[in-house]
């Protein structure tokens, strides 16, 4: 199976150029699967129905999420009932939505399982037993399971990597988005990066206007974060996995870089 898992799209910026560039790269990667973190979609804090549905319509199979998914209130009906956008699946139980969902059919099923991570972030349930509790539920549908783990904290994520080593095929960390040059295939068979980057503007500080983020860091004063427009980058990264062993062959980084404005 081919597998493309497209990092945080941010803003408007980023939407304009996933959809410039999603048909070229689904066709150079020949993708059976396309996975895309969307919390940040609408204007960088949350996603609304209409994104959400848009992107979808644009060929992502699989939409997950994570700390920012409640942003914006009108997505609580909607993602109680689209199983294709997912939130951390170690909410607290009742909380609305899917933490995991697993599509296509006969041997090319495929499950994906979506995590936040909690050191510096929310306290939810442990990440590490959700998954263990998780991933045997899976399994009775597919070997095959690629982990968006939303984590801050490079070393949440690097031993989430291990603990579940031979367990997914894939452990795909978001949230902090700077693209990670530590991609590898563990020795068990699961691929792994510390953190898939950001489909959003590049002149900005990571999506947000830079004189916002300046601006805060000098005064230390509430300061309201505007989206930075302007030149985008898309991250992302390629799995070839052996959906026969529910192993990963290859990951790969992928940046493109736009050269022009929105």
């Amino acid at each position: 199976m081919r597998v493309l898992f497209i990092g945080d799209i941010v803003g408007e910026s980023g939407r304009r150029f996933l959809f410039e560039q999603l048909a070229s790269l689904s066709d150079e990667y020949r993708a059976d699967l396309i996975i895309a973190n969307c919390e940040n979609a609408a204007d960088g804090f949350g996603i609304t129905p209409k994104i959400a549905e848009e992107m979808l319509e644009k060929g992502i199979h699989v939409l997950t999420s994570g700390n920012h998914i409640w942003d914006k209130k009108e997505i609580m009906d909607y993602i109680s009932r689209e199983q294709r956008l997912l939130r951390p699946a170690n909410y607290p139980e009742g909380v609305p939505g899917f933490g995991w969902v697993v599509i296509g059919s006969g041997v090319d099923k495929i499950g994906i399982l979506n995590l936040s991570g909690r050191v510096f972030m929310n306290t939810l349930e442990c990440p590490f037993r959700a998954a263990k509790r998780i991933i045997p539920e899976i399994k009775k549908e597919t070997k095959t399971i690629i982990i968006d783990f939303h984590a801050e904290a490079t070393s949440e994520k690097v031993a989430m990597g291990w603990y579940l080593d031979g367990e997914a095929a894939a452990v795909i960390g978001t949230h902090t988005h700077v693209q990670t040059a530590d991609e590898q295939i563990l020795p068990n068979g699961t691929a792994y990066i510390t953190d898939v980057g950001m489909t959003g503007p590049s002149n900005s500080v990571i999506g947000i206007k830079k004189e916002s983020a300046i601006e805060k860091f000098l005064t230390q004063m509430p300061k309201r974060f505007d989206m930075a427009k302007g030149p985008a980058v898309l991250s992302a990264v390629f799995l070839d996995i052996d959906a026969s062993t529910g192993r990963a062959k290859t990951i790969e980084r992928i940046s493109i870089k736009d050269k022009k404005g929105i």
